[in-house]
């Protein structure tokens, strides 16, 4: 009887645990699904966010005039709300700040996966990704103090007279900052690819260089693709850099040695308080917001084909 009773009560204790860990388990999980629809949920918000203001903006302004008007001024008298100045801005500071990223950040990549020495690799990439720390206001008064007046001084030389604000500089320590994007996730695309591939191009006599070129590179291909397209995003999205260094001036110019105004700084620009809450001017901030977004969407788009394109399993 006493066998019995004590298997009785262990069999409950047993089902009280179960229990126990199956609401615990139940709890974790919503509180998973929670995090993750959040995400959908905020994202959904924006857009919709977006959509009701920019349709407000486009019973004022023909969609026409919208893309193809080259003169943005929204605070003058008439109006323009020709997007294009911004749209080139934009473009030509993301363009410069690629030139820059892109080469550097795959070279970083290829010497911290194939060449560096495992301390080398563990000190220098995170000191790489501590440039993502900094405030991007710091980075913005960097192109203004330091930058521009050096590429003054060096284009003086040929007589050209480049103004403080201007597009080449914040371009630059633009690409200065999304290099840990790059590198760090490249880097981490080509530490993923199995040894054996370079055992066996080792085996047919490659040198290192040619393997990390030849075998390492196109196998981590959708990796680096990926890493392109988040540090172009990123470019695409600045905001302080732009705002302090590049003039913030419409002009629709895609010289990088003149000044000129991005989305992102005209949003801040507006966003101060220049123009009355749901105006034209005001609601213009919505519409080019939505510019900004299908433009970082569309990046994405290319980056999601390359991933599924170019994917390799091992």
């Amino acid at each position: 009887m006493q066998a019995a009773a004590s298997g009785k009560n262990a069999l409950a204790g047993t089902m009280a645990r179960y229990r126990t860990r199956r609401i615990g388990e139940r709890v974790i999980g919503s509180l998973l699904f929670a995090a993750a629809a959040s995400s959908i949920i905020i994202s959904l918000g924006i857009i919709s966010i977006l959509v009701v203001e920019s349709a407000a903006f486009f019973k004022h302004v023909p969609l026409g005039d919208f893309l193809t008007g080259k003169v943005w001024s929204p605070t003058f008298d008439p109006p323009s709300y020709g997007i294009l100045p911004l749209l080139a801005g934009t473009l030509l500071t993301t363009g410069v700040a690629v030139s820059v990223a892109l080469p550097l950040g795959t070279i970083i990549a290829i010497y911290l996966s194939e060449f560096a020495p495992f301390k080398v690799r563990e000190i220098v990439k995170p000191m790489l990704e501590l440039l993502s720390a900094v405030p991007t206001v710091i980075y913005g008064y960097f192109a203004l103090i330091f930058v521009a007046p050096l590429l003054q001084k060096l284009l003086a030389q040929f007589g050209y007279d480049l103004p403080l604000f201007n597009t080449l500089s914040a371009g630059l320590v633009m690409g200065v900052m999304i290099i840990p994007y790059i590198s760090s996730l490249s880097e981490d695309a080509m530490r993923a690819v199995p040894m054996i591939l370079r055992e066996g191009s080792y085996a047919l006599g490659a040198s290192k260089f040619l393997t990390a070129i030849r075998v390492v590179l196109p196998a981590a291909l959708s990796g680096i693709g990926a890493a392109y397209i988040l540090g172009i995003s990123r470019a695409i999205g600045e905001t302080m850099i732009v705002a302090i260094a590049a003039g913030m001036q419409p002009n629709f110019t895609m010289n990088p040695l003149e000044p000129a105004a991005t989305i992102t700084a005209f949003i801040v620009q507006v966003s101060l308080g220049d123009l009355p809450h749901g105006s034209v001017g005001y609601q213009s901030i919505f519409a080019a917001g939505m510019t900004l977004f299908l433009m970082t969407f569309c990046f994405n788009i290319v980056g999601h084909f390359l991933r599924t394109r170019y994917r390799e399993a091992y």
